[in-house]
């Protein structure tokens, strides 16, 4: 009888205004595909900037605020995201006018879509919005456009924002995965055990599912 591969469970930490978030899972994608690995994905959420005002404020002026980046350092992170970007088939179109979010509803809506199976789709179409095509992600009624685009009922998601009904299933998720030790994102664990952090490459995305392949034989 031929042996059923068992799926590999992958759980991935991340935010998505994090330009390393989709960089990395679009290297895992990529890898997977090219190793046949069957797998699982379950999304997970955190906030790079829980403190962040409603209204959001300019990317630019974020990062100088918080990293102390000048803007041609700005530039240089801008340029290379955008290259390791297109090299995995993501399109970063930065611009001026950019904005940084506080994401918290954000990650509401991404666990109203879970409960129709739709939380991957959701956070795609998410990461093209932000990185893509500079929606304002601050605003419900985009947040609600980018959910109808994908099928999502646009009234049930405006409902989801205005009464901030997943807000303590949010931060306990939150609270979860940082007494996991995640202080960064991208966080990948697999199988519940194994933690990688950082965008890793192809390549080395390849390697670690080489091995764990070698230890579910």
């Amino acid at each position: 009888m031929t042996k059923v591969p068992r799926k590999l469970r992958i759980d991935i930490v991340s935010d998505v205004v994090c330009p390393w978030c989709v960089i990395g899972y679009r290297q895992l994608a990529e890898a997977l595909e090219a190793s046949g690995t069957a797998h699982e994905i379950h999304w997970h959420p955190f906030e790079l900037n829980p403190n962040m005002p409603a209204e959001g404020q300019n990317l630019r002026e974020h990062v100088a605020e918080k990293y102390g980046a000048t803007k041609a350092q700005s530039e240089a992170s801008r340029a290379q995201m955008t290259a390791v970007g297109a090299e995995v088939g993501f399109e970063f179109r930065f611009a001026d006018g950019m904005r940084m979010h506080n994401t918290f509803s954000l990650h509401q809506l991404l666990h109203w879509a879970d409960q129709q199976g739709r939380m991957h789709d959701l956070k795609q179409a998410l990461f093209s919005a932000h990185f893509t095509h500079c929606r304002n992600l601050s605003d419900h009624k985009v947040l609600a456009d980018v959910a109808a685009e994908i099928g999502l009922e646009r009234i049930e998601a405006l409902a989801v924002l205005k009464d901030q009904r997943f807000a303590a299933e949010v931060r306990a998720a939150e609270k979860f995965w940082l007494d996991q030790g995640v202080q960064g994102v991208p966080a990948v664990v697999f199988n519940r055990r194994h933690l990688v952090t950082g965008a890793q490459g192809v390549e080395n995305y390849m390697r670690i599912l080489a091995q764990l392949a070698e230890e579910s034989d």
